[in-house]
């Protein structure tokens, strides 16, 4: 009679101790986290943090990213799920919020609420857009985010295997905002279609394929950042 006690002691035990692990990582759902691989399966990168181990998936990683036993991971915990006696830890690099929590822990103003992150869109691997604010007008929001010669965006660039990142100064207004995240192109009009949910912009002719940007990478990552829907036309169009 005492084995069938024992093993429900046991049950409780285990049950109880997952419960307190889950509600003490899904606290930190969407945070900053750092582990060490102890091994690769099919792709899936195991990771192991300060008391569980954590999977990150092939599809949340980086493209053309490889990792070994004993590498140092940085990413965010995109997922908390219970599973049987365990808690299943779900990783991400490829989250938008993953780019936010860099910005995060490498540029001051930001940590300390001085620059505020304002919207960020993402195609993990190729490009990100970023857009931030400051109340202070006397900080320049993008220089500060940028660093002297670089330095600081450099290290976040690195970190995310050399994906490109544009800094966009944030405005209320989306006739400023629009032309901002379709920079580097030079914008001439903005016109707007509130009921459409759509924005005209207008541009020069050899301003166009820049707007677009390579496979409408560009105006697909602007129209995230700003969350309207962008037609790039010329003026003859």
């Amino acid at each position: 009679p005492a084995q069938p006690a024992k093993q429900v002691i046991i049950n409780m035990r285990l049950y109880s101790y997952r419960d307190s692990l889950y509600e003490e990582f899904l606290e930190q759902r969407s945070q900053h986290v750092r582990g060490t691989v102890t091994r690769v399966d099919r792709g899936t990168v195991i990771v192991k943090l300060d008391n569980l181990e954590a999977i990150l998936p092939r599809s949340e990683q980086i493209r053309k990213e490889n990792f070994r036993p004993g590498d140092r991971v940085r990413a965010i915990l995109l997922d908390v799920r219970k599973a049987g006696s365990r808690v299943r830890v779900i990783l991400s690099r490829t989250h938008a919020d993953f780019v936010r929590r860099l910005f995060e822990s490498e540029i001051p103003e930001i940590a300390d609420r001085v620059i505020d992150v304002r919207s960020i869109s993402r195609e993990a691997g190729h490009r990100s857009k970023v857009a931030v604010s400051c109340h202070d007008t006397t900080i320049d929001c993008v220089g500060a985010c940028v660093g002297v010669r670089g330095a600081r965006i450099r290290g976040i660039v690195q970190e995310l295997n050399d994906e490109r990142i544009d800094i966009v100064r944030w405005n209320d207004s989306l006739r400023v905002l629009v032309p901002n995240a379709l920079q580097p192109a030079e914008v001439e009009d903005v016109i707007l279609c509130p009921k459409l949910g759509k924005v005209i912009v207008l541009g020069r002719d050899d301003q166009l394929s820049l707007a677009i940007g390579k496979f409408g990478q560009n105006v697909r990552l602007a129209s995230k950042l700003v969350g309207w829907d962008i037609n790039v036309m010329t003026q003859v169009e």
